[in-house]
């Protein structure tokens, strides 16, 4: 069981009085140690109510979100999260900006061993976008390169 002092750093979860941000947020993520460092295994987060605005047009655009990451020593606390990705309700970027702009947040955050983000959005005006992006630490490279080969679709 973890510790008090273990779970200090989480702020938002248990919460009841937290504000949902309406500008991008990404001060709201929030870490915790990983207990389990001594092996790979993969987290993966399912967010299928992602929103984003069109930076053109203003009109929103919906997504799942799926963030699949092996951690190192820090791991994202799952409430801030999801503040965090709530953030992007009002943020007006193109598909490909929303997906990089994740992945660059949570490496930054978290210096993960691998992690990826990849974004179904709904079609708008017959056609669906499909970003993916990943990054590798040194030991995993040869994982990020096959992900991003696997992610090519021939739909």
């Amino acid at each position: 069981m973890r510790t008090a002092d273990e779970v200090k750093s989480c702020t938002l979860l248990g919460n009841t009085g937290v504000k949902y941000p309406t500008e991008y947020a990404p001060q709201v993520l929030e870490t915790f140690k990983n207990k389990h460092p001594e092996h790979d295994y993969l987290v993966t987060f399912n967010c299928p109510e992602f929103t984003s605005l069109c930076p053109k047009t203003g009109q929103p655009d919906f997504a799942k979100i799926i963030i699949n990451y092996i951690p190192d020593e820090d791991m994202v606390e799952s409430k801030s999260l999801k503040l965090y990705l709530f953030s992007f309700r009002n943020h007006g970027d193109f598909h490909e900006d929303c997906v990089n702009i994740i992945m660059k947040d949570l490496v930054r955050l978290m210096r993960p061993r691998y992690l990826e983000v990849i974004g179904l959005f709904t079609p708008r005006g017959g056609i669906s976008i499909y970003p993916f992006a990943n990054y590798a630490d040194e030991q995993h490279q040869e994982l990020a390169r096959s992900r991003m080969l696997a992610a090519f679709r021939n739909e």
